[in-house]
């Protein structure tokens, strides 16, 4: 599954508020009491391995510089819930690329 989040913010600024924000991905997983261990593999990567509900997800972010790509490896038994994994990706998408707080 992909989802494009535009910006403007050059890569440097998406960078600097993913990595300050990340600690807040498991909030943003709908359901809740989700884990989220995330890496940066590369300066516009971040990787994310989830754990949630049971199940074992990978996903990673790719910063471009006109927008943010969500990728998330849906496996098939869960592929119902497409939909509601990428109107939360878009929906809470603000909250990681908010300002960081003070």
């Amino acid at each position: 599954m992909e989802v494009a989040i535009p910006h403007s913010l050059g890569r440097e600024e998406v960078r600097r508020r993913l990595q300050a924000n990340s600690h807040s991905i498991g909030d943003s997983i709908p359901g809740g009491m989700a884990e989220v261990v995330t890496e940066w593999p590369s300066e516009d990567r971040m990787t994310m391995a989830i754990s949630a509900m049971g199940q074992q997800l990978r996903a990673h972010i790719d910063i471009e510089d006109q927008q943010v790509m969500f990728y998330v490896d849906l496996p098939p038994a869960l592929g119902f819930i497409q939909p509601i994994v990428e109107g939360a990706i878009r929906q809470q998408s603000h909250k990681l690329l908010a300002p960081p707080s003070a």
